[in-house]
């Protein structure tokens, strides 16, 4: 069992390590893609064939949920008529570690006819991939994570992360902010809420459950089973926010036998919880609550004072929608 953990630590270690090698050979032409791609008012055309080419999907995705229009061309149905998508004002990005790619190489002579300019992610800067592109960026690695040193492993872990530092560095270059989230990931009823405020679709402080911090627990668990809401908020004098119980919590003092309904209610309760601010974008509580897997929110205003609770079930749509697209 140890030496499996050691061999798969080893493996983090190594593509880690790849990674850094593969930084700090960034140069110039990673600049130029960035500006060139930015200045561009065509399409950024993507391909690559096997690993290579499933991690250009992924670059291609990621492109075009950050404001880059972005499609992906497989070498080979490049070849049998697919290249009538390619326009002179596009950018042809080809992604091969070796540089030798038959398929993709078959290609760089049309693309060029095209007029498009040829940017290379790849292995081999002595490659003919890379003798044929205007802009090579280099992402080899020193070897393969794979214990022998042959299963892409680091490479397309390197390739990745140079198309996520592509698709990270345009989001700068071009300002893209986050009130452009709903453009580009609407998700029907969902990009509807996300793009709306706290306020609007939190709960009224009529329904909030609060909980005065002069409380003993069993009083906070009278309110918690009234309002049905996974959690209370402890406040104090003008509703100030001192803390929160969850029922979470309330299970686990059960299970730790650590639980006493007649003490105070500050005895139990997490002083410094995660908190949806008044006039904050809903996308933002959204990535607390998948961050730290959990379901409800105090809101609160600039004083600290509650306002009201926003709950997951709000975002979603009380079962009209659910995470991961389903």
């Amino acid at each position: 069992m140890n030496n499996i953990v050691d061999d798969i630590k080893y493996i983090f270690t190594q593509e880690a390590e790849s990674l850094l090698f593969v930084r700090d050979k960034i140069d110039e032409n990673f600049v130029r893609a960035v500006e060139l791609i930015s200045f561009s008012k065509g399409k950024v055309v993507i391909s690559g064939i096997g690993k290579s080419g499933l991690v250009g999907r992924k670059i291609s995705a990621t492109l075009n949920s950050t404001g880059t229009y972005s499609i992906f061309l497989h070498p080979v149905e490049a070849m049998h008529g697919d290249l009538g998508i390619l326009k002179k004002e596009d950018i042809f990005i080809g992604l091969s570690n070796s540089g030798e790619t038959t398929e993709l190489n078959m290609v760089l002579s049309s693309v060029k006819r095209a007029g498009c300019p040829v940017i290379s992610f790849t292995g081999n800067k002595n490659s003919t991939l890379a003798k044929n592109s205007d802009l090579v960026i280099d992402t080899g690695v020193e070897k393969e994570a794979c214990p022998l040193n042959l299963a892409p492993t680091s490479s397309t872990t390197a390739l990745l992360c140079a198309g996520d530092a592509l698709a990270s560095a345009l989001i700068l270059k071009k300002g893209f902010k986050k009130e452009d989230f709903k453009k580009f990931h609407p998700g029907g009823l969902l990009g509807k809420r996300l793009s709306m405020k706290v306020e609007e679709l939190m709960n009224s402080m009529e329904k909030t459950p609060l909980v005065p911090i002069e409380s003993d627990l069993g009083v906070a668990l009278e309110i918690l089973d009234e309002k049905n809401l996974g959690a209370v908020f402890i406040i104090e004098k003008n509703n100030k926010l001192s803390g929160v119980l969850t029922d979470g919590d309330i299970r686990r003092f059960i299970v730790d036998r650590k639980i006493d309904f007649k003490i105070s209610v500050k005895e139990y309760m997490t002083k410094k919880p995660l908190l949806a601010f008044l006039g904050s974008p809903v996308y933002d509580s959204l990535n607390l609550m998948e961050t730290n897997q959990i379901t409800v929110l105090p809101v609160v205003d600039f004083d600290n004072k509650v306002v009201g609770i926003l709950h997951l079930h709000d975002i979603l749509g009380k079962g009209e929608l659910k995470f991961s697209g389903q």
